[in-house]
């Protein structure tokens, strides 16, 4: 896994972003952590599960479908079905030993 940092990208407030498996981690916050590098191959493996393109077209509808209900970006963003299980296990080490293909499907719909 490649990782690369850069002054300007991703946006603020957001340490890493996963392009095709490349990780841009933002400069001014320094190394990632363990967490974040965990968080970030979780998104790998659901990158190659969903055939790269698919993935990210799919990532843009939910976070579409996400606004229009929560009718905030920030919140729809947490709310992307890929977000929701990469946060709920990037402090799980070896969550991507035992995940099942496609588990980001039990995080799409919740209360």
């Amino acid at each position: 896994m490649k990782i690369y940092y850069s002054k300007h990208f991703p946006p603020k407030g957001f340490a890493a972003i996963n392009l095709f498996g490349i990780i841009i981690g933002r400069k001014e916050y320094g190394n990632l952590s363990k967490y974040e590098l965990n968080h970030e191959k979780i998104h790998s493996r659901q990158i190659v599960e969903m055939l790269w393109v698919f993935f990210y077209l799919l990532y843009f509808v939910e976070w579409l479908i996400r606004l229009a209900q929560y009718r905030d970006s920030l919140a729809a963003y947490y709310n992307i079905s890929f977000e929701r299980e990469a946060y709920s296990n990037d402090k799980n080490l070896n969550y991507l030993k035992n995940r099942n293909w496609y588990s980001f499907i039990n995080y799409i719909w919740h209360d």
